[in-house]
């Protein structure tokens, strides 16, 4: 190849490219942070229009004595004055006067027991009483007889008619005749110490109440053998439990640790849990000086200072025992709720409450004082939903959603 040749293969280093040209990197990182700041704005929108995650609290009724409640105690509703009416008797049950709920007067007959056997043993006694009545009376016809007799010997004898011996003989008539008046008199005694023992056989089998109260349970029904320890195969020893309900009382455990701030006397508020909304004052009657180890409490027993017929032995009640006894006016309940409700709106205190959709609703609220762990307000009633630590962004009209919902 000539060099004429060669220099036609050498490259123009000036001649233009014709192929694709690069991007700028810059442009790049321009068109990445568009992206990134259209998606962060994005997310703040979506956050910031989000209904807001909230846990819900209901408006409560509360009474004023919690803001000066010592210590709350559990414990049952006992009668201190209650029996088990049986009877000394064996027999079967003829008649039953009484049925759960009964109220009973002391003394009255409340059952009755077959009593042909010791019905029949107290007429032959009293049978006897008039037989020994009767022999009294022919004894003592004896006496005046062998008296009188015994009169005439010693004039005779004075007037040497008889003999010695034959003053002797109605002398002897005469104590013999005594004696037998004496022995007459015992055996009546003996008799009417007869009927009085079958007439309390018969009593026994009389069922009567020992006190004025209240029939609890019937054990036992007509036909039934009733003995007085249930010794006998289907046999049954009390008729029927009842109580005296004016001796009712609570009897609460309190913790060894807390006893310290019980005394006698101290007033107490009682509640039911049959009857949440029923407050009943109390007093601490005693405390029972035993501890049960297996709880490590003692048993504090509490008189119920107001009645009601609704109170029934065995029910469940809650004790609060009070630093002073409540005024009037702190006995009704009042409206109140949990602290974490109340917000700042404003400069003005206000609860979100929610309806069944959860849409929040802004309510003023007046705060009034510190129940306990509650706090009394007005612009609420008792059982409306409210949001509990609403965050900033919540307004009226925003719908929320339930925490773990």
């Amino acid at each position: 190849m000539s060099a004429q040749d060669l220099s036609k293969l050498q490259i123009d280093r000036g001649a233009k490219s014709f192929g694709p040209k690069r991007r700028p990197r810059w442009k790049k990182w321009v068109a990445g942070a568009a992206i990134v700041a259209a998606l962060a704005a994005f997310l703040a929108y979506r956050s910031a229009n989000a209904p807001a995650v909230v846990d819900v609290a209901t408006v409560t009724s509360a009474f004023p004595s919690q803001g000066f409640t010592i210590l709350n105690a559990t414990g049952r509703v006992a009668a201190a004055r209650k029996a088990a009416i049986s009877t000394k008797a064996t027999g079967r049950l003829e008649w039953l006067g009484v049925q759960e709920g009964s109220r009973v007067r002391a003394g009255e007959v409340i059952a009755r027991l077959e009593s042909l056997d010791v019905g029949a043993s107290r007429d032959s006694a009293t049978a006897a009483v008039n037989a020994a009545k009767a022999n009294l009376e022919q004894g003592a016809a004896e006496l005046r007889d062998a008296e009188s007799a015994f009169g005439r010997a010693e004039d005779l004898f004075a007037k040497k008619f008889i003999s010695e011996a034959s003053l002797d003989t109605a002398r002897a008539r005469a104590e013999k005749a005594r004696a037998s008046v004496s022995s007459l008199k015992a055996a009546i005694g003996v008799a009417e110490a007869n009927v009085r023992s079958a007439s309390v056989a018969v009593e026994q089998t009389l069922i009567r109440a020992p006190f004025d109260g209240v029939v609890l349970t019937k054990n036992a029904n007509v036909g039934d053998i009733i003995t007085p320890f249930s010794s006998a195969a289907d046999s049954k020893g009390a008729v029927v439990n009842m109580a005296d309900m004016d001796t009712l009382e609570v009897e609460a455990d309190v913790s060894e640790s807390s006893i310290s701030r019980i005394r006698v006397g101290m007033p107490a508020e009682i509640q039911l849990d049959a009857y949440p909304d029923l407050r009943l004052l109390g007093e601490v009657s005693r405390i029972v000086p035993t501890v049960d180890r297996s709880k490590a409490t003692l048993l504090v027993k509490v008189t119920f200072k107001e009645r009601d017929s609704r109170v029934l032995p065995d029910m469940s009640a809650k004790v609060g025992f009070l630093s002073r006894a409540p005024a009037p006016d702190e006995r009704k309940a009042v409206t109140a709720v949990r602290p974490e409700a109340i917000a700042k709106r404003g400069g003005q205190s206000v609860v979100f409450i929610l309806d069944k959709d959860n849409v929040a609703k802004q309510a003023p609220v007046t705060v009034l004082r510190k129940l306990g762990d509650l706090l009394e307000i007005t612009g609420a009633k008792p059982g409306d939903r409210v949001a509990i630590s609403p965050p900033e962004k919540l307004r009226d009209g925003a719908t929320v959603a339930l925490l773990g919902k």
